[in-house]
């Protein structure tokens, strides 16, 4: 298949729509998110772009699970340190019934707060100033200015000003945030090694052809008009134009060609797919950032920071607390101070504020449902890799499916045989042929083979086999001979080809010809999931809109659009082509879903609200998605859209009741309710109680998705 003058085919219900069919021209390097400057305690060297991308993604990985191990640490530390501040805190001991007093006790737990405001809180901290500097108040905004103005102004208490400390709350709401985070953070491991995994497809060695020798040398090190040697079952290191050789090679992780595509003399190869069991010669056209690989990488890239801008339900809800919070506080403050009151008096009350906005319970509120949700999701085949996207999957209105290993089961078999002779069965027809196939490297012949051996079909000894280039194979058995060929041979010899050969565009015939009579013929077809039918049922009962976007072949495509009664299908589309489909759905106003599971799937799977991997494919769109379907089965993607509902519902309940008391105190806190100053006392008691109750209300999210 000529790349260069590949379209895509575009089909729906409503007439055809073209695509944007624009090649991909914009390049642009990367910016790492965590460049790191040494590994494994040496300097790391990078030579070229694949390795800065590779070494980059690595740190990723690392540094998220340090992140996990390091907010696991810093809680238990903190939550120790606790324990002495709520013993040594006055309001604690009043509310208890009991008292330790003694000369110092204060400076003890000022030494004590100190370490876990630092300690402790410097997760927030440093969040606090990234989301000031970009200018994205949100959690860690709202957690930071708290515990801040908690420290500070409890340290001031401690060394002279007249008031009361807020050391306990400041400890209590640093070790209940880190819990949360914690928990949140090992549920979901957010990490995307998607570029990772595009780069390890390529080869790490090339075998680079001079004169009579060939000399392995690294792939970042080839040059356009190399020639290069590909083995068999080797991946083709870089772009280029096959020379020399004629091979089979599996492209279908790569562009979605479900079968494996035949490459002669003059044809082109993509670096990444994988070759069959002949060798092949290649000139090298592209390389590095040139290549069609590196284009895919780029694509997922621009797609992933795009995404990563949206931001999750408990963070809106955060932002829109910091803003209440400031704003209240320096109002209470200012309020007094004009009313004449003592500015101590003026900054207890706007600190009461301050801290009171932000509750301890919203720091359990959305963990916990999204860690019980993680957990049962993945007992029923669902894995959360994206909070947000699942947060969002309530809102799917249109959902595109790649076929192959989606809808289909992506592996290319026998779907029907027939005899056309009365002295032979259609089991003994299979028989003869999976016996004279067993000798080749071709899709179909091993598409044969498996179905006999599936049937448990012994097969023959084959004698002066011998193949008929680009038409089909020969051979005798029991001094009988047999040809297994394509049509194409059939009209070449003016045999007629039966009629109900051709009542399936999708289907590929070959036919069996026993001593030049047609004897009958076998089909095969990338079949159908089992699951689809019902899926689609399941999903068009909800509304959405399902179209199909697939590598493969307009017939083909056609056909099983057809079956599944789509609302629309695109044939023949590049990966770059696949990102416009989602593109231009997404620009009609459609929240979008994708699923997928190969490598041309990636950056689609980024583009879309919500990427979908079938667990059966690659690492890379499962990398690449924010929900991966353990099972295949198609039929989960409409309890994913379910599970969304559920949880988002959840979510807003526990936001409800985390905030809800604020609603109460904040006013009181305040001082300008007559008669009416909230005490700490019971605003703790607002506090623990919210915290309970969304602890009780998220446990309840496991019935309800069991439902």
């Amino acid at each position: 298949m000529d790349h260069s003058k590949h379209k895509a085919h575009t089909h729906t219900t409503h007439g055809n729509s073209q695509l944007n069919q624009d090649a991909i021209t914009k390049e642009h390097e990367v910016k790492d998110q965590l460049a790191e400057t040494t590994l494994h305690g040496h300097d790391a060297h990078v030579h070229d772009k694949h390795a800065d991308r590779q070494s980059s993604h690595h740190g990723h990985h690392g540094h998220h699970a340090h992140m996990i191990e390091d907010f696991k640490k810093r809680f238990w530390i903190s939550l120790l340190l606790t324990l002495p501040v709520l013993a040594l805190s006055e309001m604690i001991q009043h509310w208890l019934g009991f008292t330790i007093q003694f000369t110092g006790s204060q400076y003890i737990l000022f030494l004590l707060s100190t370490i876990i405001f630092f300690y402790g809180g410097w997760p927030f901290l440093v969040g606090l100033k990234d989301e000031v500097k970009e200018k994205n108040p949100g959690m860690m905004t709202l957690i930071g200015v708290a515990i801040a103005v908690a420290y500070v102004y409890s340290s001031a208490v401690v060394f002279g000003l007249e008031g009361m400390d807020f050391y306990w709350e400041l400890a209590t709401l640093i070790v209940i945030m880190l819990l949360g985070h914690w928990v949140e953070m090992k549920s979901v491991m957010g990490a995307s090694r998607a570029l990772e995994l595009l780069v390890q497809m390529m080869p790490a060695e090339a075998h680079v052809v001079h004169g009579d020798h060939v000399m392995d040398v690294k792939v970042e090190q080839l040059k356009p008009n190399d020639i290069i040697l590909i083995k068999a079952n080797e991946k083709i290191p870089a772009d280029g134009i096959v020379i020399e050789g004629e091979s089979y090679l599996d492209e279908s992780m790569l562009t979605g060609e479900s079968k494996p595509v035949k490459k002669t003399k003059g044809d082109q190869v993509i670096g990444g797919s994988v070759n069959g069991n002949q060798s092949l010669k290649v000139r090298v056209a592209k390389t590095g950032k040139e290549s069609y690989l590196n284009k895919v990488i780029t694509l997922v890239e621009e797609a992933q920071k795009a995404k990563s801008k949206t931001q999750n339900l408990a963070n809106v809800a955060a932002r829109w607390l910091t803003f209440i919070a400031i704003g209240a506080g320096t109002a209470t403050l200012v309020i007094w101070l004009a009313m004449g009151k003592p500015f101590d008096y003026a900054l207890e009350r706007m600190v009461t504020v301050m801290v009171i906005s932000c509750p301890h319970a919203l720091g359990l509120a959305i963990p916990l449902v999204v860690a019980i949700s993680t957990a049962v999701s993945a007992r029923k085949g669902l894995l959360i890799r994206n909070r947000t996207a699942f947060e969002n999957a309530r809102k799917i209105t249109a959902l595109v499916f790649d076929k192959t290993g989606t809808l289909t089961e992506g592996k290319f078999g026998v779907s029907r045989y027939e005899s056309l002779l009365p002295d032979i069965t259609g089991e003994e027809l299979l028989t003869v042929a999976a016996s004279l196939e067993q000798q080749s490297e071709h899709p179909i012949a091993q598409g044969i083979v498996k179905k006999a051996k599936g049937q448990k079909l012994e097969l023959k000894k084959v004698t002066d086999f011998k193949s008929l280039t680009a038409k089909g194979i020969r051979g005798s058995i029991s001094g009988v001979q047999w040809l297994v060929v394509s049509p194409g041979y059939l009209r070449e010899n003016k045999i007629e080809i039966p009629a109900n050969t051709t009542s399936d565009a999708a289907e590929t015939i070959v036919f069996l010809i026993r001593e030049e009579k047609l004897a009958g013929f076998i089909a095969l077809a990338d079949k159908i999931r089992e699951e689809s039918p019902k899926a689609i049922d399941m999903l068009r009962a909800k509304g959405i809109k399902l179209y199909m976007a697939t590598g493969d072949n307009e017939k083909t495509a056609k056909s099983v659009s057809e079956k599944l009664q789509l609302d629309g299908y695109y044939s023949e589309v590049m990966p770059h082509e696949k990102v416009d489909v989602i593109k231009k759905l997404q620009k009609e106003g459609h929240f979008v879903a994708m699923t997928g599971d190969g490598v041309n799937d990636a950056p689609a799977l980024a583009q879309a609200n919500v990427g979908i991997a079938v667990g059966s494919g690659t690492d890379v769109a499962a990398e690449t998605a924010d929900i991966i379907l353990v099972n295949s089965n198609p039929r989960d993607i409409a309890s994913l859209i379910l599970f969304g509902r559920a949880t988002y519902k959840k979510m807003i309940q526990n936001l409800i009741w985390a905030t809800g008391y604020n609603a109460i105190s904040l006013p009181l806190a305040t001082g300008f309710v007559s008669g009416l100053v909230i005490s700490p006392a019971i605003g703790a008691v607002f506090m623990s109680l919210s915290t309970v109750i969304v602890a009780i209300n998220a446990q309840l999210l496991k019935t309800k998705l069991k439902t």
